[in-house]
């Protein structure tokens, strides 16, 4: 007996293989680096966030990750390290404007309802 109210798995999220990692972490660089600017205040550490932040991303990707889900961990996981004493965010925030940027690139809407 199947429960068609039963609430469906989310389906992962993969990106396309890595073409070009370093091309698509500068360009992962640039709109956090953005993004971090915009959603607070400019501060001088919100390029070292998003230098790492793309770090780690061009790594997994390099390694052969496509999953949005591993890549958002994994940027949380690394981030862990990262001082933020001198910034508005941490390593949860980082990592969730990494999945909406990325999100974004794929044309998928990011909101609370499927369909």
């Amino acid at each position: 007996m199947s429960d068609s109210n039963a609430p469906q798995p989310i389906p992962p999220i993969t990106l396309p293989p890595a073409e070009n990692p370093k091309q698509e972490g500068e360009w992962l660089k640039d709109a956090l680096h953005r993004w971090l600017n915009e959603e607070f205040l400019p501060e001088p550490v919100n390029e070292d966030i998003a230098d790492r932040a793309a770090k780690v991303f061009v790594r997994q990707r390099m390694e052969g990750e496509n999953d949005v889900g591993s890549l958002v961990l994994a940027i949380v996981t690394e981030m862990q390290s990262f001082d933020f004493s001198q910034s508005f965010y941490g390593e949860f925030a980082v990592a969730n404007a990494v999945s909406d940027l990325l999100l974004d690139s794929l044309g998928i809407e990011r909101c609370c309802g499927q369909g």
